[in-house]
């Protein structure tokens, strides 16, 4: 894998809810990065999709079959950083649903070079869009009755935000923290001392309970990274 510094796990499926209302997190592995693409979504049915890893045409089709069999409405194609693997099906989920892209600008550069660099791995991918909106640290996305805030974590890339619900308790990492690891920083735009100190002052200050997406691999908690993740120490 040349996005991470983190062994690839295979769950696939994690839900969050409670009584009084439901965000269902479902996971799913795509392309061979083996990037991990998120649908958020309600009791509404509306739905917002993080990371379009979806590349390969089955890949797709699952990805739009779940979404039909569940009744979802996607309203947002949300994107944690700019990196080949975590946006090839942005085109085709934009597409089909006619909705709009949002991340931070100053992973745009990424974005606008996806084909030529996917070309130096031999990975075929489309050029993929501009973003329709921008993202800042600190902006709220809602969809149903669900909300997310947005956290510019910078450091695996210039853009990178992670999203966090705080009525459930957990957040979607992308590349920024990994069970028992960081992202990669020795890519276009990477710091490593930006990350750890984005990490340290955003992510490990949560609570410890709060539970981990990453954009690779399994779950973790921010409790269980702030005691055993060597990187942070």
């Amino acid at each position: 894998m040349i996005w991470m510094l983190v062994t690839i796990g295979l769950l696939v499926n994690c839900s969050t809810k409670n009584s009084d209302s439901m965000v269902t997190v479902k996971k799913f592995i795509f392309n061979d990065f083996q990037e991990n693409t998120y649908v958020l979504y309600d009791e509404t049915g509306e739905c917002v999709i993080i990371d379009c890893g979806c590349y390969y045409d089955d890949e797709q089709s699952k990805l739009k079959n779940f979404i039909a069999d569940n009744k979802l409405k996607p309203v947002k194609i949300l994107t944690t950083h700019g990196h080949i693997d975590h946006i090839p099906g942005n085109r085709f989920v934009k597409e089909t649903y006619k909705i709009p892209i949002a991340m931070h600008q100053a992973d745009q550069f990424l974005v606008d070079s996806v084909k030529a660099y996917g070309a130096t791995f031999g990975f075929d991918v489309d050029e993929q869009p501009k973003a329709d909106e921008l993202i800042n640290d600190g902006d709220t996305i809602r969809f149903g009755n669900s909300e997310l805030i947005a956290f510019h974590v910078p450091g695996h890339s210039p853009g990178s935000i992670v999203f966090y619900n705080k009525q459930k308790q957990f957040i979607i990492a992308g590349d920024v923290l990994f069970y028992g690891s960081i992202g990669r920083t020795d890519l276009p735009g990477g710091s490593y001392e930006t990350l750890i100190s984005g990490i340290k002052s955003k992510l490990l200050v949560l609570p410890d309970e709060v539970l981990v997406y990453c954009g690779h691999g399994p779950e973790t908690t921010i409790g269980a990274e702030k005691r055993g993740n060597p990187f942070l120490k």
